[in-house]
């Protein structure tokens, strides 16, 4: 089926898995990775490209934070791709962990419990009334689940209500198969973890992978564990926080993107439509090979 549906990798997390792998395997890790952009830098293109002409104001009036749970973030939002010359502006101008917020709430001894809750969004958040919606996959893995669904359907006509996932060597190496007479139409992947990914660069190195698609985060157990989110508290197990976070990412109730008319909307509005040349720099990004260098004064990133 490769001639049907080429190998590729989803970096949710970029600069997690990419950096180290543009130094340690170049030119050939370049060619597997999906060019498009992660949330963070999809939002960063929508807050200082259609946001900001909504409200007829320059990107450069705009400053745009983020909140994110992994420090490597800060390092995606800095990459030069991510720089509008003309404007002299970054797209995401600062990130800040979860972490660093409740401790800055913290240092004005300020308690989330007493704030005013504003209304959410309804141009960028996925709300119903004063409901936040979700999506299916939420928190990590969410990328893998909507292509899954998709390729299944328009490849092979198959609707898939839900992933079944099977555990291969440890919790952070999971795959879905769909199989149609008792053959394997797609292999997917959710792969977490440094050792896991280094394990999967291998075997890809080797023309070993048998997967069409794979998802990868550096963080194992994914976004919802990295390395910027809080804490446990002093009664608390950080397996336990994990498991409380995960469940209240699975606990929304869920929506189709395709279904959502602000995304339909969006795509007539300001990609001009699907599939047309205009989303290219918008939604995508593309990486590049990095010399080794032992000398960490000099890394490039």
């Amino acid at each position: 089926m490769a001639s049907h549906f080429s190998g590729v990798l989803q970096l949710t997390d970029l600069d997690d898995f990419i950096t180290p792998s543009q130094k340690a395997h170049g030119e050939f890790i370049l060619p597997y990775i999906s060019t498009t952009r992660s949330p963070q830098q999809m939002m960063g293109s929508l807050v200082k490209g259609y946001f900001a002409s909504q409200k007829g104001v320059s990107p450069h009036q705009i400053y745009h934070v983020t909140v994110m749970p992994c420090y490597d973030k800060k390092l995606e939002a800095s990459r030069p791709d991510f720089y509008l010359s003309e404007y002299e502006t970054r797209e995401v101008d600062c990130v800040i962990t979860s972490g660093e917020v409740l401790k800055m709430l913290e240092e004005e001894n300020v308690s989330l419990s007493d704030v005013e809750v504003a209304p959410l969004d309804t141009m960028f958040s996925n709300v119903c009334g004063e409901e936040l919606l979700g999506h299916a996959g939420s928190g990590s893995g969410g990328y893998l689940h909507h292509i899954y669904k998709h390729a299944a359907k328009q490849l092979f006509g198959v609707e898939v209500d839900e992933l079944t996932y099977k555990t291969i060597k440890n919790k952070d190496f999971q795959e879905v198969t769909l199989e149609k007479d008792g053959q394997v139409l797609l292999r997917f992947a959710a792969v977490y973890g440094f050792r896991n990914i280094q394990n999967l660069v291998q075997k890809l190195k080797r023309g070993k992978s048998q997967y069409h698609f794979v998802e990868v985060m550096a963080c194992p157990s994914g976004s919802l564990n990295g390395g910027g989110q809080l804490k446990p508290s002093s009664d608390q197990t950080s397996k336990e926080l994990l498991q409380q976070v995960e469940e209240l990412y699975h606990g929304e109730r869920t929506s189709v993107p395709e279904q959502d008319l602000r995304v339909a909307e969006l795509y007539q509005s300001w990609l001009e439509s699907v599939g047309k040349e205009k989303a290219r720099p918008l939604l995508h990004t593309e990486y590049h090979a990095i010399e080794k260098n032992t000398s960490g004064l000099s890394i490039k990133w």
